[in-house]
């Protein structure tokens, strides 16, 4: 495998992609390639890595979950590991342990509350102890929202109320999605009274005033791993996650076809709005972010988050919320121009 050198002739490390032949991995794989990044694409499965089309000199590893020999062996020569591969209730407590033992930084993207809540609970003392950076749900959801609230929160060190609103002009599903719906039925929590709670059955739902050219939309209360983010490093008294309903009807619809590149990314051509209100007594502050295709923004986010952590001049061990490990403001703004305010 060749090296990889970035903008300044300096030899970039390997990354390890599990999931890499899913939707979303081919897009991780493809942002470390063009960040100067070699790639170590990982799966269960041998035949869907070799349709894989990557490049030549993308090592491609076939790794079962319950098999450390395979996976240690997989992740040899690798300077962190990208999980992609969801359900991540069934691949991240075979994942982070692994990590831990290669003694790299692990990041996922999952969207599934329990998961990234019991990587918090099960790994945080163990990974503080390896010195290594575990980062759960480093995706669109979870991870922006934590890093939109961290951002409007700034100098205040505790809040009354946040309010995250997210608009998606269509929802067409991966097929992960839908097995990780299948598989994640537990009932959502988010933060009321300073602390995790379960979320009022039914959902509340409400009206948000959006920018153009989203306008007026219905919103139900559906929060996901941001509260899980959020709550392990920000006072807050409450918490509310909405999203829009009509992007829920397409997810809903088992007739909803599989997202289709619209652009030479491959990216689909579904747009997104996030709005962020943060309030302190009287006080309110914002946050927005914008962009095309949630799937393909979880590259730019978890690369970047990768990058730094592998920056840094001293990595910290534990388990964290990128919010907490990273300034907020300033990783939002190296995503330019892959998401807009």
């Amino acid at each position: 495998m060749s090296d990889r050198f970035d903008g300044a002739g300096v030899s970039k490390p390997a990354i390890a992609v599990y999931g890499a032949a899913g939707h979303t991995g081919r897009f991780v794989i493809r942002e470390l390639l063009r960040r100067g990044f070699s790639a170590i694409a990982i799966g269960r499965d041998a035949e869907k890595l070799a349709a894989a089309d990557f490049p030549a000199d993308v090592r491609r590893e076939v790794a079962a979950l319950a098999d450390s020999t395979s996976l240690a062996r997989a992740l040899t020569g690798a300077s962190a590991l990208i999980n992609c591969a969801g359900p991540f209730l069934d691949t991240a407590e075979f994942l982070v342990p692994a990590a831990m033992q290669a003694r790299i930084p692990y990041l996922d993207v999952t969207a599934e509350q329990p998961s990234a809540r019991a990587t918090f609970e099960r790994y945080s003392s163990a990974a503080e102890e390896a010195g290594v950076a575990v980062i759960p749900a480093m995706g669109f959801y979870g991870g922006l929202s934590d890093l939109l609230v961290t951002a409007a929160m700034g100098d205040w060190s505790r809040a009354d109320e946040a309010r995250i609103a997210i608009a998606l002009d269509s929802w067409h599903p991966t097929e992960g999605t839908r097995v990780t719906g299948q598989r994640n039925t537990a009932r959502r929590v988010t933060i009321a009274e300073g602390r995790l709670q379960h979320l009022p059955d039914p959902a509340p739902n409400t009206v948000w005033p959006f920018a153009d050219p989203f306008g007026a939309q219905e919103m139900v209360e559906l929060p996901f791993t941001e509260a899980i983010l959020i709550g392990s490093h920000l006072q807050l008294s409450e918490l509310h996650s909405y999203l829009n309903t009509a992007p829920l009807r397409d997810l809903r619809d088992v007739a909803t076809p599989a997202p289709v590149a619209a652009d030479a990314s491959g990216r689909s051509a579904q747009r997104f709005l996030v709005e962020v209100e943060i309030r302190q007594g009287n006080t309110v502050r914002r946050a927005v972010a914008r962009g095309q295709d949630i799937y393909a923004i979880t590259a730019p986010l978890v690369v970047e988050a990768v990058e730094r952590i592998l920056n840094s001049e001293k990595q910290r061990g534990g388990v964290f919320a990128p919010g907490a490990l990273f300034d907020a403001r300033d990783f939002l703004a190296a995503l330019a121009p892959d998401l807009s305010s």
